[in-house]
């Protein structure tokens, strides 16, 4: 199968593809949607030169994982299609950091990644790798897809499952920066970031011996990516690691994402190394982030205590206001405690009321009078589950309940979507939200779902599951490559299970 899954039926042969292929481009050329969907999810190039049939043959192979038609048909030739689909699917599944699927692919074919080194890396094989470079030394510093060795072996959450994997992949670093890699090598990403083997092996391979080698070799800890990262949940003592290896969270936004996760700790850390809570390159000031988060009065006073202004507006919003807006009391009273309490607009004043989770009736706000402050306020608060009377209010008072959020085109119903969270998630459904938008990341409804699956921080409360049956019972379409593609194994489950016994939503 290609890929596996329980509708695709036997491996199709390369003839098999190329009449997919013309059955695609006559499709899309009489303007069938289910064709057009499939192009913009797997575009053959970037410009906007009439498509021809090569194209066809393009979004075919990039559908089934491969880069372009020829290196599908090249696997095909040299290792046949189907172990070749299980190679790419293995090596998608490394680079997404989906256990589960690497684990089920290794038992069901264990020499699935025979003769490929970067595959290899990332599988911690230390003895295989020694074997490699002995006979080729220049594998060290060679580029397998669009990471180096060293980067696929940091990046790797196989780390994380298997006990003796950690103690490997430090042996492994070694062998490859004997033989010329580079401590800083980084993955150039959309958008012009570099995700370093630094940030890598502390954020995702969850290695902090590893990570702190690499440092002591000479990473820089100003990687742009892994102080950031270091203070989400499980990043245990990265934080600590960096600071002490001169990361300078001036300039940053590790701060603010300290306070996204209400961890005390690591904002005092933070403050002591030089964090600016007024620091204006910040896309938002610490004092409104803290409101937008709910912070406890704790934090409050640790961002006040380091000199965070009280008075100082954001998109014509004052502290004060943006507390009293978001529900957030404990900065309120603070700042009424230094009386520094400020009059509310009349649309300010009655979405303090919602805060409350109390409606004004016969009241109506009318959008475009906001402060730019509050543009995306539903969409925050859809991450936020005790937020639910508030957003129920404020749906009342007429404000938007489907629009978009202006940096990353995510709705709220996707936000909840992406958080897991089925009890905001249902209240967005019940609105009859489009379910077919598209965010500027490419992603659908389903699709910012089992993302956020994967990727979502841990938390309480956190529900995929149920939300996917959410999602199902509205009769959201699910696209066969999400079967194949899914990460979480109790997901797949569920999406085979679903996709059986409602055949007609498969798309």
């Amino acid at each position: 199968m290609l890929f596996p899954d329980p509708f695709s039926g036997p491996t199709p042969s390369i003839d098999d593809l190329r009449r997919e292929a013309r059955r695609l481009h006559k499709s899309y050329e009489a303007g069938d949607r289910a064709a057009r969907e499939r192009l913009r999810d797997a575009p053959p190039r970037g410009d906007d030169r009439l498509l021809k049939r090569a194209d066809f043959l393009q979004v075919v192979a990039r559908e089934r994982g491969f880069e372009s038609w020829p290196k599908l048909k090249l696997a095909a030739e040299t290792q046949g299609l189907d172990r070749a689909a299980r190679i790419q699917r293995l090596k998608i599944a490394l680079y997404h950091g989906q256990m589960p699927v690497v684990e089920r692919l290794l038992a069901e074919t264990p020499d699935l990644a025979e003769g490929h080194f970067g595959l290899k890396c990332a599988l911690c094989d230390l003895p295989s790798v020694e074997a490699a470079l002995a006979g080729r030394p220049d594998l060290a510093t060679a580029r397998f897809g669009p990471r180096s060795a060293l980067l696929h072996l940091a990046f790797s959450r196989w780390q994380t499952r298997q006990p003796e994997a950690k103690a490997a992949a430090l042996q492994i670093a070694r062998l490859l920066v004997a033989q010329g890699a580079d401590v800083n090598d980084a993955e150039e990403v959309p958008g012009g970031a570099r995700h370093s083997a630094l940030y890598g092996a502390l954020c995702h391979g969850r290695n902090i011996e590893l990570a702190g080698w690499l440092l002591e070799q000479g990473a820089s800890a100003n990687d742009g990516e892994s102080l950031y990262h270091s203070v989400e949940p499980g990043g245990g003592e990265g934080l600590a690691l960096l600071l002490d290896h001169g990361a300078d969270p001036r300039g940053t936004n590790a701060l603010l994402r300290a306070l996204d996760f209400h961890d005390h700790g690591a904002v005092q850390l933070l403050l002591a190394h030089g964090a600016d809570p007024n620091d204006t390159a910040a896309p938002i000031p610490a004092l409104h982030h803290g409101a937008r988060r709910g912070c406890d009065r704790r934090m409050i006073d640790l961002l006040l205590e380091a000199g965070a202004d009280p008075a100082r507006e954001w998109r014509w919003s004052t502290p004060y206001a943006y507390a009293r807006v978001m529900g957030c009391a404990p900065l309120a009273e603070a700042l009424e405690a230094r009386g520094l309490q400020r009059p509310l607009s009349r649309e300010e004043a009655l979405m303090a009321e919602a805060a409350q989770g109390r409606t004004t009736p016969g009241a109506f706000i009318d959008p475009a009078a906001l402060p730019p402050a509050y543009d995306g306020l539903m969409r925050d608060l859809a991450d936020r589950p005790e937020r639910l009377g508030q957003i129920k209010a404020l749906v009342a008072l007429g404000l938007p309940y489907d629009a978009p959020d202006a940096l990353d085109g995510v709705p709220p119903v996707q936000a909840a979507a992406w958080g897991g969270h089925p009890e905001l998630l249902g209240y967005f459904l019940s609105l009859r939200p489009d379910l077919g938008h598209v965010n500027h990341h490419g992603g659908t409804l389903l699709g910012a779902l089992l993302h956020g699956a994967d990727h979502a921080p841990e938390g309480p409360g956190r529900d995929h599951l149920a939300c996917l049956t959410l999602l199902l019972d509205h009769g959201v379409a699910l696209p066969r490559k999400a079967l194949a593609m899914v990460g979480r194994s109790d997901l797949a489950a569920a999406l085979a299970a679903w996709a059986e016994a409602h055949p007609g939503q498969l798309v």
